[in-house]
């Protein structure tokens, strides 16, 4: 064959092909790919790349391989932290995909799944869908040249692969997901340089893979250490975030912020910030705020409106424990009388609060004379120091046997017919023993 031929042949052949039949290009892929938000006919997926780039991810129904579908590209930026989010539409209900992001035409190839899925259109048909979630706090990845001297605060990260063998439906992280340091917090890079290093590590990767993720903060992901609304670069770290999380959207039709809501089968989960609108502790005049009034009135419209068995407000600091201690909401008495009292004059049923912050684990529970006792689940920490909390106030409504100080996160699983749904709470250590389980069934809460 001559040149000429050759050449020519080799042409038709490369047009023939897709461009994504190539082997995986190194170098290129930061961290991810991640799962962030699923509705019926659309998701969410996340990349961050190492430079430049150009992302596009292939798609098929799990067990149609052969039948792919193509995302729109997108090239990521400097300016973005070289992250990529790509909205795949036009998809089915209830079903299972699995996917493959391809950076620069090059394919990424992992040994471990990816797969996302969409939510089942069950209403009018069938019981609403069983599923579990996993929810954590305080996620600390050591960083010695800039962590303080002694002991590491981080412990082990392997936490997160017993995490991906539970094979939850989704994560829910509520808040220090990442520990911003000194050197970060003062300006927008120092900002993205933390979260892209906490979003890197390798243990944490297959569990973004093939998880759907969502997220709140709490100070340390939005600032320093008990951070508030006069914090200078606020709007930084909302920038940061919603350039690293993929919630479905961020902040009020009136506010700024991270406040979101969305549902998975029939239950509610009511997403909060309470940074943003924070008022200072040393504040000696004015209200004491953590959610704000708009915050506010707006949960309890979204709790007023819902009709789900089951409605789950996340927030970084505990709501119930009576102990004014560490920031929680006990230490903003006016407010927090004001959301209980709120949620008891609007006849709301099914309320259930998820807090992190505190370095342990229990259930607080608030019994109320003439309504249902609430339910305040705080899970705390997956891999920084557990808190010593031997000598502290101590919290009166903890349920007993609940008490967790070894690193742990929670697994949730919503199950039962329409009408007599039950939420399995199931504490597992990093190591993943069963330390303690309790239900609660729909029928408690209304």
């Amino acid at each position: 064959m001559n040149h000429k031929r050759f050449l020519l042949n080799l042409l038709v052949l490369l047009a023939t092909l897709s461009p994504l039949t190539a082997l995986a290009q190194p170098g290129f892929l930061a961290s991810g790919p991640m799962v962030g938000y699923s509705e019926m006919f659309e998701v969410a997926l996340w990349v961050q790349t190492t430079q430049e780039a150009r992302v596009k991810i292939a798609y098929w129904e799990e067990g149609n391989s052969a039948l792919q579908f193509y995302s729109n590209q997108v090239t990521t930026e400097q300016a973005d932290a070289f992250t990529a989010k790509i909205i795949i539409h036009d998809l089915l209900p209830g079903k299972v995909y699995g996917y493959m992001p391809y950076i620069n035409g090059w394919k990424v190839k992992k040994t471990y799944p990816f797969k996302f899925q969409t939510q089942s259109l069950w209403q009018h048909r069938t019981d609403p869908p069983e599923f579990s979630f996993v929810v954590g706090s305080c996620n600390y990845v050591n960083d010695p040249l800039y962590d303080r001297p002694g002991e590491p605060y981080g412990k082990s990260q392997s936490i997160f692969t017993v995490i991906t063998e539970k094979s939850p439906d989704f994560m829910l992280w509520l808040g220090d997901n990442i520990y911003l340091r000194e050197p970060d917090w003062g300006t927008l890079n120092g900002i993205i340089n933390r979260y892209s290093a906490g979003r890197s590590v390798p243990e944490l990767q297959p569990l973004l893979g093939s998880t759907h993720h969502y997220a709140i903060w709490d100070d340390h992901d939005y600032g320093p250490n008990n951070s508030d609304r006069s914090f200078r670069n606020k709007r930084e770290s909302l920038d940061v975030f919603k350039l690293f999380w993929l919630n479905p959207t961020y902040g009020t039709e009136d506010e700024s912020g991270i406040t979101t809501s969305f549902a998975w089968g029939d239950v509610d989960f009511f997403l909060l910030d309470n940074r943003w609108f924070r008022s200072p502790n040393g504040r000696q005049t004015g209200d004491r705020t953590i959610l704000g009034s708009a915050q506010l009135q707006w949960l309890i419209d979204g709790l007023s409106s819902s009709r789900a068995p089951f409605k789950i407000i996340a927030i970084g600091g505990q709501v119930l424990n009576p102990a004014a201690k560490y920031e929680n909401m006990a230490t903003y008495p006016d407010e927090r009388a004001g959301l209980l009292d709120l949620i008891e004059k609007e006849k709301i049923k099914g309320v259930m609060f998820l807090t992190g912050d505190r370095h342990h684990t229990e259930l607080t529970k608030l019994d109320r004379a003439g309504s249902y006792p609430l339910y305040d689940l705080t899970v705390s920490p997956l891999t920084a120091t557990p808190s010593n909390i031997a000598g502290e106030e101590v919290n009166n409504l903890r349920v007993d046997g609940t008490l967790v100080t070894v690193n742990n996160f929670a697994l949730l699983k919503v199950t039962g017919a329409k009408g007599a749904r039950s939420l399995l709470i199931q504490i597992h250590s990093a190591e993943g023993s069963l330390l303690w389980e309790r239900t609660i069934p729909e029928g408690e809460v209304k």
